[in-house]
């Protein structure tokens, strides 16, 4: 009889920290203490809080262990498992106190300041379940939905409750998902169909459809096969990244157990309603992401966007009518068809209903996976749930939308995050990377590394992406190197309205978001770089130079055995108090590693 079940994080994430090799240690530890009949080890998705992986979680306690080692599994099998004694050293809010943060007095997981503000609707299952068992599925009113779907609302009535819903897309465009559907549905049965899901998440520090694949993946197949109920479709295919393999090897999983429970395939609960799915691996394109070169990627061609009109909805994957809907669009459909458009229209704001996950990365201290109710402020979300900007900096910037996006700066932080709200500002919701950014980063240099991203991904279709971002970043690159002329600025804004007027898909449309938004909230910056030749953040190599404070200097030679280049001897002046001579840099050498600067106990070199 099993007495305890222990949940550990397979995420990619915790995977990488070693947490299948913790599942594994467990077992033999409770092998040899022939505890293995009552306690039952499970592999989960994604917990969220990544900062503190690998993560374990005992039930029925509940108890919450954090960056727990392989060292730490005796420990926990013969005190917790076997005695019933928490190991206190490792449990959630003391793993948080000891990183300097206020210890938590909450009794129970979901009332800490990482969860209590979060809503998982998308992310129910992920650290909940064994993404590899439809059983755990089932027991989790899976595969109910579309049961209902098919056995008790027709077609129209699906594709009503979503727009009803008022569930937008969440892979970027905030497109009304139900609307989408309602375009394809036309001349049902005598036309062929597809729906398709969009899995080639791109965005740098993007993860949230990779989690829910990896952590809940028969929420995508099922909410695809309602889908396809609705418009008219019998086949299916899900686009996604090979970098993304334990999500790929769990999604087959998942297809093959559906088939095997008669859930794929024909005659689904006996209804006569026949769809099968397929997945499609993408090499990484990020352009792949935009939904016609998604499309065309499928067919086996070169992933190249299409001018639109005809949309996909009219004809879209083989030249036939297709929904698309990215991961954590299709993950919210079972629960809006069980629930209901009331439980759903509950949660948001009143045009962006529903919760949105984010993967939040940068300067904070929880690091994670995060899901909120629409309207949440950009605050809530970095200070409380995100727990503030470590080492005492101070909150600079958070960057939505990834290189589609733009950035929010200090001053807006309490804006609601949503459609609306973001695009008020000038930024977009995106697929929910939100990066965030102190007061040591330099915007200039931001902005320089996403049209990096995007010149380098740009698929070379239309000229306006293909030269226009170029000749952006050539611009950010002469004034990050002090070359800069005030009259760039100027050419920079004229040639960013070139290329979103022009370009020929979304990705090139919105490829100059990052300098629009740097422009307008951070120019003292740029100006900064061209006037004063200088990086205020300290981080552009060409406007930056190392100094010793002579008087602070005792010469002690250290920073001439760090450094690399030969850039630093002896001078003439020996400061007040000291023996030895104060020490100089020579400019023309010093190639600003740093290397002398984190050498030196005494603070007496410093960056100007």
């Amino acid at each position: 009889m099993i007495r305890s079940h222990v949940l550990i994080c397979g995420g990619t994430g915790c995977s990488s920290s070693g947490s299948v090799k913790l599942s594994e240690k467990l077992a033999e530890e409770l092998k040899a203490k022939g505890l293995d009949e009552e306690i039952k080890i499970v592999l989960t998705g994604c917990f969220g809080l990544c900062a503190l992986g690998p993560i374990m979680i005992v039930y029925p306690e509940g108890t919450f262990y954090s960056r727990v080692t392989l060292e730490d599994i005796p420990e926990i099998v013969s005190e917790h498992l076997e005695k019933g004694r928490i190991v206190e050293r490792l449990v959630y809010n003391e793993t948080e106190a000891a990183n300097g943060e206020e210890e938590l007095e909450a009794a129970s997981l979901s009332e800490t300041t990482f969860y209590k503000k979060q809503k998982r609707v998308a992310l129910r299952n992920c650290g909940v379940i064994n993404p590899e068992s439809i059983e755990e599925y089932i027991a989790m009113d899976g595969y109910f939905a579309l049961e209902k779907c098919l056995r008790e609302m027709t077609p129209d009535e699906v594709i009503q409750t979503v727009l009803d819903s008022g569930l937008r897309g969440r892979g970027g465009g905030g497109f009304p998902t139900g609307l989408k559907w309602k375009f394809a549905s036309g001349n049902r049965g005598n036309v062929k169909k597809y729906v398709a899901c969009n899995a080639d998440e791109g965005d740098p520090g993007a993860f949230m459809d990779r989690s829910i694949l990896e952590g809940d993946p028969h929420a995508v197949i099922e909410a695809m096969a309602i889908a396809a109920y609705a418009i008219g479709a019998d086949e299916g295919y899900v686009y996604v990244r090979a970098e993304y393999p334990i999500a790929v090897n769990r999604l087959q999983i998942a297809i093959d157990q559906a088939r095997e429970y008669g859930l794929l395939g024909e005659n689904i609960f006996g209804t006569g309603f026949n769809f099968d799915m397929k997945i499609r691996l993408g090499a990484g394109a990020f352009v792949c992401g935009e939904e016609t070169a998604l499309m065309t990627s499928i067919e086996g061609n070169r992933g190249e966007p299409r001018p639109r009109p005809p949309f996909p909805a009219v004809k879209g994957l083989f030249a036939q009518p297709t929904v698309l809907n990215n991961v954590e669009t299709y993950a919210n459909i079972p629960q809006i068809i069980l629930n209901g458009v009331e439980w759903f229209t509950s949660m948001g704001t009143e045009k962006s209903k529903g919760t949105k996950v984010f993967a939040l990365g940068g300067k904070i201290t929880n690091t994670g996976l995060v899901e909120v109710p629409m309207g949440t402020t950009l605050r809530e979300v970095i200070e409380e749930i995100g727990g503030g900007i470590p080492n005492g900096k101070k909150f600079k910037a958070a960057q939505t939308g990834g290189p589609s996006g733009g950035c929010i700066p200090a001053s807006l932080i309490d804006t609601p995050i949503d459609y609306d709200n973001l695009t008020a500002i000038g930024c977009m919701m995106g697929s929910g990377g939100l990066i965030v950014m102190d007061e040591d980063n330099c915007m200039v240099d931001i902005a320089k590394f996403f049209l990096e991203f995007t010149v380098d991904e740009s698929c070379g279709k239309c000229t306006p992406c293909r030269v226009g971002t170029r000749r952006l970043l050539e611009i950010l690159d002469k004034i990050i190197s002090g070359n800069g002329e005030m009259e760039d600025l100027d050419r920079m804004e004229e040639l960013c309205e070139y290329i979103k007027s022009a370009s020929l898909c979304g990705l090139g449309q919105t490829a100059p978001n990052p300098v629009i938004a740097t422009l307008k909230f951070f120019r003292e910056e740029y100006i900064a770089h061209i006037v004063d030749k200088k990086c205020p953040a300290g981080v552009c190599k060409s406007l930056m130079s190392y100094v010793i404070d002579k008087e602070k200097c005792i010469g002690c030679g250290k920073c001439i055995k760090n450094c690399p280049a030969d850039a630093i001897s002896k001078t003439d002046y020996i400061a007040p108090g000291h023996k030895l001579p104060s020490l100089s840099i020579d400019a023309s050498k010093c190639v600003k590693c740093g290397a002398c600067v984190a050498g030196c106990k005494f603070g007496a070199i410093y960056k100007d």
